[in-house]
C-alpha cells in the first residue's frame, strides 16, 4: 500500500471516528435535556463527516477515471468506520428527536 493511500485511510478513519464520537456526545447531552449542546455536537459531527465524505468522493472519482483503488485491510476498516458512522448519525438524530418529544 502506498503512503498516500495509507494517509487517505487514516484521514477517513479519523474524520469518521470524530464524527461518531460527537454524535454519541450529542445523544448524551440530549438525554440530560441539553438540546442546545446536542445541536452543537451534531453540527460538529456533521463537519467531520463531510470531510470524510469529501475524501471518499475523491477516491470514487479517481476510480471512475480509471485509477484503481488499492484494497487493503486498512482501507476496508476505513470503509467500515464510515458505514458505522452513518448508522450512528441516523440513530443519534432519531434519539435526540425522541428526547425532545418526551
Amino acid at each position: 500500500m502506498s503512503e498516500d493511500m495509507e494517509l487517505v485511510c487514516f484521514q477517513l478513519i479519523a474524520n469518521s471516528g470524530a464524527a461518531k464520537s460527537s454524535y454519541m456526545e450529542a445523544v448524551g447531552l440530549a438525554k440530560k435535556g441539553d438540546f442546545k449542546g446536542a445541536d452543537e455536537k451534531v453540527t460538529e459531527a456533521e463537519e467531520c463527516f463531510v470531510q470524510a465524505h469529501k475524501i471518499h468522493a475523491d477516491l470514487i472519482q479517481k476510480e471512475a477515471a480509471g485509477e484503481k483503488t488499492e484494497i487493503s485491510l486498512l482501507f476496508i476498516h476505513a470503509e467500515d468506520q464510515m458505514a458505522m458512522t452513518e448508522m450512528v448519525q441516523l440513530f443519534s438524530k432519531e434519539l435526540i428527536q425522541l428526547y425532545k418529544e418526551r
